[in-house]
């Protein structure tokens, strides 16, 4: 736990390590100097032991395994607001498409083209109508249907980490895990926090290298998706990990990166995945049936990266290059 002292003369606490097969900052203000540290990673073992794939023993794991076994709390308001959401978005955001994931390689350790006829095999176990909760259970129509909630889940850890921060009595911190952010109260400085959203170049391999905007925000969840960093070349053609559930190949359009503002980190999450797949034709539509959404779009024009965005994200932008 490293202390770090505020413009006021108070102490903030930054705290980092790995989870969910990635890394996470935490950065507080506790007046009584406590190290949540311990708790925190208590906090989100757990956490893994509910959805993560990688965990053989997780619920998820068990689940797409057709174990029977009860859901916990974690993995029910996961299940319920994926299932919401990709009803809003016609499908384009499904916690279902894993086999579509794992036929193109992006789940699997090599990587290739499915044929036509494999994936309209695949498409055919995928749609969240498949599945349901009955009785703390899931249960499958297709026993074939698998889940991965990657897209989703870093976003929700953050909520339950800032959740846990409220309960301590923490007013100020920032939890970022995996790229995925919430934020409360003031930094250091006693103003709103300053995020960085990445230049979406291909050569840009590190985080916060080099960044195309600057936002100044607080009590807001915010999370980011793009298609520039993963990707794969087969036969001189780029394979982009942004595969769209419904059509069950990699979308073909410009937008290159998504940044999305909602109350909670869970929902932007998700929201910022299925705006990757439905392109700035369908932002506008579903933005406009969610009004607690803002959001951020870099594209690629003509070679050139241009920056859209809704009408309230123009409050929190305090830099474009």
């Amino acid at each position: 736990m490293n202390a770090i002292m505020a413009d006021d003369g108070s102490f903030y606490y930054q705290i980092q390590g790995s989870a969910e097969g990635t890394n996470y900052n935490i950065i507080y203000q506790d007046d009584e100097d406590r190290d949540f540290q311990p708790e925190i990673e208590k906090l989100l073992s757990g956490f893994e032991k509910s959805l993560s794939v990688y965990d053989p023993d997780s619920v998820i794991s068990r689940i797409n395994r057709n174990e029977d076994i009860a859901i916990d709390n974690f993995f029910e308001a996961v299940f319920n607001k994926a299932k919401a959401i990709s009803i809003l978005t016609e499908g384009a955001f499904d916690i279902s498409a894993e086999p579509l994931f794992r036929a193109w390689g992006f789940s699997a350790q090599e990587k290739s083209i499915p044929d036509n006829g494999q994936i309209e095999i695949l498409k055919k176990q995928i749609g969240l109508d498949k599945i349901e909760i009955k009785d703390r259970k899931i249960i499958k129509s297709m026993p074939e249907a698998v889940l991965n909630v990657n897209a989703i889940a870093k976003g929700y850890s953050a909520d339950v980490t800032a959740s846990f921060l409220d309960e301590k009595g923490c007013k100020n911190y920032l939890v970022e895990i995996g790229g995925e952010i919430y934020l409360k109260g003031v930094n250091t400085q006693g103003e709103p926090w300053r995020i960085g959203i990445d230049r979406p170049s291909e050569n840009n391999l590190i985080p916060g290298q080099d960044l195309q905007v600057i936002l100044q925000l607080t009590d807001r969840g915010i999370a980011t998706s793009g298609n520039y960093r993963q990707f794969y070349v087969d036969n001189g053609q780029k394979v982009t990990h942004t595969i769209d559930p419904r059509t069950g190949y990699p979308v073909k359009h410009n937008l290159l990166s998504t940044t999305v503002i909602a109350p909670d980190t869970m929902t932007a999450d998700a929201f910022a995945t299925a705006f990757m797949v439905g392109g700035m034709d369908k932002v506008t539509e579903w933005i406009d049936s969610y009004p607690d959404l803002e959001a951020l779009f870099i594209c690629d024009e003509e070679g050139e990266y241009k920056v859209y965005y809704t009408e309230g994200v123009e409050e929190y932008i305090i830099n474009v290059n």
